[in-house]
């Protein structure tokens, strides 16, 4: 066959049938919504990974079957194969705005949206055309590099040679070539972000917050994140109007990724500064994980501090600048250690402490920042043996006791909520009426995972490419269509890009966890007198933020 041909034949007949029903299935709800743009790029992704896996399956029914249908027969096929796909995709993107409506109505967003059928399949189509030709100019490479090896090895050794060596260019350039390149592209962009301050950010005047007066950390060198953290602790005027109760300024410690090398000594300048603040006297002490930026979701700090009337530290360590996304791809290693350093160093600290004068120890991280602190403990009991209480919100797929736990439930007890050892010690809630179930004893100390049954950074794995999830079985959680399906390698390409969305929901869905913050810390580290009114009084006060 001539070369030239690889790129200018037909398409397979098995690569564009599952090719169209990889597309169409990408039509159909995920966990979240999401925009016709992004709906056509993730069309024409699905699309290549149906057309590979068709032509896959076409050449090996080829190589086992000899027989060939007449030409006429093939033609009637085509013809079939072609109407039947034009009918397939027209009424799978006449029913997609009705589902993406629906989507939106279960979430209570505003149900009226920008939906254009014909842009999405002109997206799909030109990207996928692309795509093609990419892969038709690898495979014609390919093919020549084997032309060329035949000349001095035997046909079936070149034809190996050539498929492995094809293989491992294909894979160096796309990983050290194009997602190199991305990853140092993301860390140039974003390390200039870190240098910025947010708007309305300034130096504080307290002696009580890194950056301050006095504090061992520089302003300059706790980066965006970490700036907006200590700026943003509430003024005593403003929990005293809370409580009624006079109160004082919080203790919250950051430090940045520039103000140490390693994360050993991170940790040792936290717990400088964690002396130097007087945070040891407090009643409460927070060991905090962050976000690939350095981000700390402001209601987990804040509902302590108005708990406790101020009377609190919380203390958080910065491992990368980059987006959470891509720490997850490729930081996860590194937020693992500044997580395990941060809670090693203080509680080495906290445990020198007279034991009638400790302040409660807690945890608290949000996605990744979750299993950065996880990484500090073999174990669940290993967890509760050395510390006070834990609250995990978003926890990510690969979070290891989260895993065990989850694994480990009770039979009947869904995937998306639950329930470890009549839960004794760990419980799982979306809802604040969750961490009520069960009804049995809860011990202390206690640890809460916050989990939405929609959101997608809980619930991405890439074992979603070949099996079907548990949450998808059975009784539905809260916020999830009941028209989603699980397709091979389409459902894990949708849930991948609805974490890109994760955030773009109303609280309670998908990655938006806000004020329910406030009922795991009263179940977790309440302090005394504290009731169920006044966390409905301070749910409602952080809402509004």
């Amino acid at each position: 066959m001539d070369n030239a041909r690889v790129v200018r034949r037909w398409p397979g007949f098995g690569g564009v049938l599952l090719g169209t029903l990889f597309a169409c299935a990408s039509l159909t709800p995920s966990l979240l919504p999401r925009t016709w743009m992004y709906q056509g790029v993730m069309a024409a992704v699905t699309a290549l990974m149906g057309y590979a896996a068709g032509a896959a399956l076409g050449a090996l029914g080829r190589a086992l079957i000899r027989y060939r249908p007449p030409e006429r027969g093939r033609r009637l096929a085509w013809r079939a194969l072609i109407g039947g796909c034009a009918v397939l995709t027209v009424v799978a993107l006449w029913y997609s705005h009705d589902w993406q409506r629906d989507l939106r109505a279960l979430m209570g967003m505003d149900t009226s949206l920008t939906w254009f059928p014909p842009l999405i399949l002109g997206v799909a189509v030109v990207l996928f055309t692309l795509g093609l030709l990419l892969a038709r100019l690898v495979r014609l490479g390919g093919r020549k590099l084997i032309g060329w090896l035949d000349r001095f090895v035997p046909v079936q050794v070149g034809r190996a040679i050539g498929v492995v060596l094809m293989a491992v260019l294909v894979a160096v350039f796309a990983n050290d070539v194009l997602f190199s390149a991305f990853v140092a592209r993301m860390s140039d962009v974003s390390s200039v972000a870190n240098q910025g301050t947010a708007p309305g950010v300034r130096r504080p005047a307290t002696r009580l917050v890194s950056g301050g007066p006095g504090s061992f950390v520089p302003w300059d060198t706790l980066g965006k994140e970490g700036r907006t953290f200590v700026a943003s602790a509430p003024a005593p005027a403003r929990l005293t109007a809370f409580s009624g109760r006079p109160a004082t300024e919080p203790i919250r410690v950051y430090v940045g990724l520039e103000a140490a090398p390693t994360p050993q000594a991170q940790a040792a300048l936290a717990v400088r500064e964690l002396e130097r603040t007087g945070a040891f006297r407090r009643p409460v002490l927070a060991v905090l994980g962050t976000t690939g930026t350095g981000w700390v979701d402001p209601s987990i700090p804040a509902s302590l501090e108005y708990m406790y009337d101020g009377r609190s530290a919380t203390v958080a360590v910065q491992y990368s600048y980059l987006p959470s996304w891509v720490s997850f791809l490729v930081d996860r290693e590194r937020a693992a250690r500044a997580g395990r350093a941060l809670f090693e160093a203080v509680r080495a600290r906290w445990a020198e402490l007279p034991a009638d004068s400790r302040p409660k120890l807690v945890l608290a991280g949000e996605s990744l920042g979750s299993y950065a602190l996880e990484h500090a403990f073999r174990d669940l009991g290993d967890l509760t043996a050395r510390t006070d209480g834990a609250v995990f919100v978003g926890p990510p797929n690969v979070n290891p006791i989260w895993r065990h736990v989850t694994v480990g439930r009770e039979p009947g007890s869904p995937v998306w909520r639950p329930v470890y050892e009549a839960g004794r010690t760990v419980r799982f809630a979306q809802t604040p009426g969750d961490l009520g179930r069960p009804p049995g004893p809860w011990a202390r100390p206690r640890v809460v995972y916050l989990q939405n049954a929609s959101d997608p950074i809980v619930w991405w794995t890439p074992a979603l490419i070949l099996r079907r999830p548990a949450w998808l079985e059975g009784e539905r959680g809260p916020g999830v269509n009941p028209r989603m399906k699980w397709f091979p390698l389409v459902t894990f390409w949708q849930v991948l890009v609805d974490m890109t969305s994760a955030l773009s929901v109303p609280p309670g869905h998908g990655h938006r966890y806000n004020a329910n913050v406030v009922d795991a810390w009263a179940a977790v580290a309440a302090p005394p007198g504290w009731d169920a009114a006044d966390s409905v009084r301070l749910r409602t006060l952080l809402s509004s933020f």
